[in-house]
């Protein structure tokens, strides 16, 4: 991973130029090349789309923050945008579940794709707490400075931003609350899409209309999902 081979939309970078400068983020650059370098093909996603939420949704944009775990580790899902996959790719179960609760919630039917980058051209942040994993190794990428990076993100976005909507699925997405002030933003919090944990609150949770009342009542476009 190069930074200087990386875009980074211009907003992100001058939220997060500070980040960059820091050892541990220098020292994640280095943990994360040489992850690239040695099991080539097999890290997730790929190099050039490791940032490829924040170029997708420019900061002064972002209406909607949706925060997952780590990227997909299976072979050709993980496109860089969280619960993401390309046209062509078949649904992993957290997104089949994420469409679930959408239909459920909205009467929105079943999408084509699981492109979630229509989303994020609405102003979805569509974000990782950790934006890179080896394959089939779930987490194998987590304390190594990346959930540093992403509630530097958070962070950024709740100090400077107001009336954001905060979609916190699971443990990890949920201990970035502490850095959100309610009283600014939404904040709304449910267990993780995943088989694992749907059936424990993340069904029925309705995340989805809830986010689209707080955008209309502000006078903002609600999303479609």
């Amino acid at each position: 991973m190069n930074l200087e081979n990386i875009r980074l939309e211009e907003g992100w970078k001058r939220a997060l130029s500070t980040e960059f400068e820091e050892p541990y983020f220098r020292e994640l650059t280095e943990f994360v090349r040489s992850e690239y370098a040695s099991h080539p093909g097999a890290v997730f996603p790929p190099a050039r789309s490791v940032f490829a939420a924040f170029d997708a949704a420019p900061f002064d944009d972002v209406k909607v923050v949706i925060l997952g775990q780590d990227p997909y580790h299976g072979r050709g899902q993980a496109n860089g945008l969280a619960f993401s996959v390309n046209p062509g790719v078949a649904f992993p179960p957290s997104l089949r579940n994420i469409f679930q609760e959408v239909g459920s919630d909205t009467g929105a039917p079943a999408p084509a794709d699981g492109d979630l980058s229509r989303w994020a051209r609405q102003g979805v942040l569509l974000l990782n707490s950790t934006l890179t994993v080896r394959e089939g190794s779930p987490k194998s990428h987590a304390a190594h400075g990346w959930e540093r990076f992403t509630s530097a993100a958070v962070a950024r976005l709740a100090a400077e931003r107001n009336g954001v909507v905060f979609l916190l699925w699971g443990a990890d997405a949920a201990a970035k609350r502490s850095m959100i002030d309610p009283q600014r933003h939404l904040v709304l919090t449910a267990p993780h899409p995943s088989p694992l944990s749907a059936y424990r609150g993340f069904f029925g949770c309705r995340h989805f209309s809830q986010a689209n009342e707080y955008l209309h009542a502000s006078g903002r476009e609600p999303i479609a999902w």
